[in-house]
């Protein structure tokens, strides 16, 4: 499964700026990851995952006779490719005040945002006299509009389905009734203001509201858009202190970035992005940490593929690239084979899992088997993050 995260907000609060960094960043680095633009507002970058180029040596180094589709690298070792997981970052046009009625494209923007899983929603906390502030008075009013328009158009649409006049089936009564029952709690706590993903609800609640698809119930990621001089370790500390001050809530996802020197990162060589940021005092780009919220956020998690010796020596890259795969916390093993190819599940076997660790201290599949770190898992074993899976599959 590959991550989806809508950027939305005001006009001119710095998304498209984020979003064309975020894709300038990864064509200067298209030699090691994938990269795809799909359409003008769409694009598709690589999970940065150092663990990976630390199996593609190992495994190089372990099998060094594979002739097969191979890549050179400075160290004189044949790597396999490296294929990491992906996010899709999608520039939701900036909503107005008046959105869920068709202000400003509304009805066409809030219908994109229900196509993907998280929302980044992008607030100006910056100061720029050469930069219109459209609608926008302060940060937080900010943020409060485009929560607004959200729950308007979640309220237009819970209207909907209880005005709906049906007469189901007898066995379907039940159900139909308990939606009902949902659809006016959720009614009550919009129009208080409550937005649908902070309404306490059952299990059974909860998914019977996800099937209505509101915009508020969508996880959100705020991303504090600052000026240069806050972009330092204190700085981030102070705007996110006085954040969730301000919100009056502690449990809000949060990151801060200064989309101009994102956008100044993206120009520079993968090195010269390192020492910017180190004299910046910060250890991750925005990006990274943006994907690395959203991850968290959602409760997602990544198992690596790597290729064993046999494999290798076959000349198998293309079907045994090192590799990421993105899952949620808590699949088994089983649930977890259908994320490469959907057939697995039903023919899995057994999973052959190492740990990242244990993979790198005994040098890859061959020494982590004679240690006895190489574990045969069945189908209800619970995926790990870093796990290094090679999955048994019958015929």
């Amino acid at each position: 499964m590959n991550l989806s995260v809508g950027i939305v907000g005001l006009p001119n609060v710095g998304k498209s700026t984020l979003f064309n960094a975020l894709l300038k960043k990864q064509q200067a680095l298209a030699a090691n990851f994938p990269f795809a633009t799909i359409e003008p507002n769409i694009g598709v970058v690589p999970v940065p995952d150092a663990r990976l180029l630390k199996l593609a040596e190992l495994v190089a180094q372990e099998s060094q006779s594979a002739e097969q589709r191979i890549t050179e690298r400075g160290t004189g070792l044949k790597f396999p490719p490296i294929v990491p997981a992906t996010v899709k970052f999608v520039d939701i046009a900036g909503l107005v005040k008046g959105a869920s009625e068709g202000a400003g494209l509304g009805n066409k923007f809030l219908s994109h945002i229900r196509e993907v899983q998280i929302i980044a929603h992008v607030v100006r906390a910056f100061e720029d006299e050469n930069i219109i502030k459209e609608g926008s008075v302060d940060p937080k009013s900010d943020y409060q509009t485009i929560q607004t328009e959200l729950m308007l158009a979640d309220l237009q649409s819970i209207s909907n389905i209880k005005n709906k006049k049906s007469r189901p089936k007898a066995d379907q009564h039940l159900a139909e009734k308990l939606k009902q029952e949902v659809a006016e709690k959720l009614f009550k706590a919009l129009n208080e203001g409550i937005p649908a993903r902070d309404v306490q609800l059952s299990d059974e609640e909860r998914e019977i509201a996800n099937q209505l698809f509101l915009l508020s119930a969508k996880p959100e990621i705020i991303v504090l858009n600052v000026s240069e001089e806050y972009y330092t370790p204190s700085g981030i500390e102070n705007t996110l202190t006085q954040w969730y001050r301000c919100l009056d809530n502690g449990t809000k996802s949060m990151i801060v970035i200064c989309a101009k020197i994102e956008s100044e990162l993206s120009e520079l060589s993968e090195e010269d992005q390192k020492q910017y940021l180190a004299d910046l005092g910060l250890e991750q780009s925005g990006l990274e940490r943006l994907i690395t919220k959203a991850y968290e956020t959602l409760g997602l998690i990544s198992f690596l593929t790597a290729p064993s010796f046999a494999k290798a020596s076959e000349g198998q890259w293309g079907k045994w690239e090192v590799r990421a795969w993105t899952l949620p916390a808590g699949w088994p093993a089983v649930r977890a084979s259908s994320v490469i190819h959907t057939d697995f599940e039903k023919k899995f076997i057994k999973a052959e899992v190492v740990s990242f660790d244990d993979f790198v201290q005994h040098n890859g599949w061959k020494g982590a088997r004679e240690a006895g770190k190489a574990r045969l898992e069945g189908r209800d074993y619970i995926m790990q993050d870093g796990d290094v899976v090679e999955f048994k599959i019958g015929a």
